[in-house]
């Protein structure tokens, strides 16, 4: 209980084929007084000009203010606790800075997607909600580290003897169709359970674009650093994720060669 007020109590306190994206290898002033002297009849006083409160009618209050959102570009203490809570329930965002930069909404499009809300990475009434009450996606695996890729909810997560221990968001297949060299392909990330069979650490320029360290799974499919990672599915068959989140995971070396890789 005292977990899921973290997030709360600290805003209070601040106030067709299939190919892969590799097929070849290796975001008014008062009147002025007058100067003519008037008479004027004595002003009545309160008790005879005005009536009486009634002690039965309803108080006035001033509407109150309507909640700020946070959202990229946003600064501040309020931004840090978002950012400590996001941690805190596994979706990576990197160091809290107290800045509301790309890896903040990359780890808020994760949060909304495990809690089935809107994709806006806007922090509004309902993403608070879902931080106070500590959403986090469940793992499919029960043993040993595992890479679980959901296409149903576009998240890529870590997970350790059945526990998910961090999440990303990710893109992957868009499922539409695509010419390559004059052929028709869909792309598309299959599923099925693979292993890690090869990586490359730095820019591989693929037939279909660049990829940025990838980790290969499935022949030419991979996860891999890319400079757009959108909540939807957008990629040629690939799991995208943002650049700084490919450099995280091989700097802690979180998927070496041989990791399982379960898509679904």
């Amino acid at each position: 209980m005292r977990k899921a007020l973290t997030y709360a109590v600290a805003l209070v306190a601040a106030a067709t084929l299939i190919a892969g994206c590799d097929k070849g290898g290796a975001d008014q002033a008062a009147p002025a007084p007058s100067t003519t002297t008037a008479t004027t009849a004595p002003e009545p006083s309160a008790s005879a000009s005005e009536p009486a409160p009634d002690p039965s009618a309803p108080a006035t209050t001033a509407p109150s203010p309507k909640p700020q959102k946070l959202k990229s570009g946003a600064k501040g203490e309020k931004v840090t606790a978002l950012q400590q809570r996001l941690t805190e329930l596994g979706y990576w965002n990197g160091k809290a800075d107290g800045t509301f930069g790309s890896q903040t909404q990359q780890a808020v499009y994760a949060l909304q997607k495990a809690a089935g809300l809107t994709r806006d990475g806007v922090v509004g009434p309902k993403t608070e909600k879902a931080l106070d009450r500590g959403v986090r996606p469940k793992a499919r695996s029960t043993s040993g580290r595992v890479i679980e890729i959901s296409k149903k909810r576009q998240l890529l997560m870590l997970v350790d003897d059945g526990k998910v221990t961090e999440v990303f968001n990710t893109s992957t297949g868009s499922n539409q169709h695509y010419e390559h060299e004059g052929q028709t392909y869909l792309a598309d990330t299959p599923s099925g359970r693979f292993k890690v069979s090869r990586q490359i650490d730095g820019w591989r320029k693929a037939p279909l674009g660049l990829l940025w360290r990838p980790k290969y799974f499935n022949g030419g499919i991979a996860v891999h650093g890319a400079t757009s990672v959108p909540p939807y599915p957008a990629s040629h068959g690939c799991a995208r994720l943002s650049i700084s989140a490919m450099n995280y995971l091989w700097s802690s070396d979180k998927i070496p060669l041989k990791t399982k890789v379960w898509v679904y």
